[in-house]
């Protein structure tokens, strides 16, 4: 009953994380439910609620969604996930996840205090981030940031940022829960606690998205830039 309890807490705030951002609920919920339960469990249940928040920002932002913005990520998000199995067979992990921490912290704190102005990066960068992130999600578990460093440097609207971030979070989590049901990783264990974490991360995306709906656009890329930070950090220590 108070991991039950506990769950439904992280999810409440891993929602509220990515219903304000539109990314980053597994920035939160991992760490802590690795203290509540095996990762094994973990990780396959944040990846069906994830489903849940994503879904919901898709259909609220659905009037910002553009195909032909999302299409060129997917397309490189299919041979980056081949090349990173490979990867992860034959590199040290540990040293390459240290180096994309390093370079997403500096990356970051440069942006915030630099404050550059967008250069609308063009298709082949798009195909690029979208095969990195197949590349360092099929590594390292961590494949979002080349795809929210990409749409960070366009001159593209809040709502575009995050519309286009969801839609390719909801396709690639498709695949992966797909994967996860067919590979016997979703269990019925993993069931039950989702059945008390949907509502509330349910709960905690909608809250977020109304704090989302009340700030500007500049506020939310630096918005983006520390929970990167964040991320690089988490990385850095394992």
């Amino acid at each position: 009953m108070v991991t039950a309890l506990l769950t439904g807490t992280v999810f409440l705030a891993a929602g509220f994380v990515q219903g304000l951002t539109g990314f980053g609920s597994a920035l939160v919920a991992i760490p802590l439910l690795s203290l509540l339960m095996d990762v094994k469990t973990a990780v396959p249940l944040c990846t069906l609620s994830g489903m849940v928040i994503t879904s919901y920002l898709g259909w609220q932002l659905r009037d910002h969604l553009h195909w032909h913005r999302i299409r060129p990520l997917l397309l490189g998000s299919i041979p980056g996930v081949l090349a990173g199995v490979t990867l992860l067979k034959k590199v040290d992990s540990d040293v390459i996840r240290s180096g994309i921490g390093v370079l997403l912290i500096t990356y970051s704190t440069y942006n915030l205090l630099v404050r550059p102005r967008p250069v609308n990066p063009g298709r082949f960068w798009a195909i690029l981030a979208g095969f990195l992130t197949g590349a360092i999600g099929a590594a390292f578990s961590a494949g979002g940031p080349p795809v929210i460093i990409y749409t960070s440097m366009t001159s593209w609207k809040k709502d575009v940022i995050k519309a286009t971030l969801t839609g390719f979070f909801v396709l690639n989590g498709v695949v992966t829960v797909t994967v996860h049901a067919t590979s016997g990783i979703t269990t019925s264990t993993v069931l039950g606690y989702f059945a008390v974490a949907a509502p509330c991360v349910l709960a905690g995306t909608m809250l977020g998205s109304r704090v989302y709906g009340r700030i500007r656009r500049d506020t939310y890329i630096r918005l983006i830039y520390w929970f990167l930070i964040a991320m690089g950090i988490m990385l850095v220590a394992g």
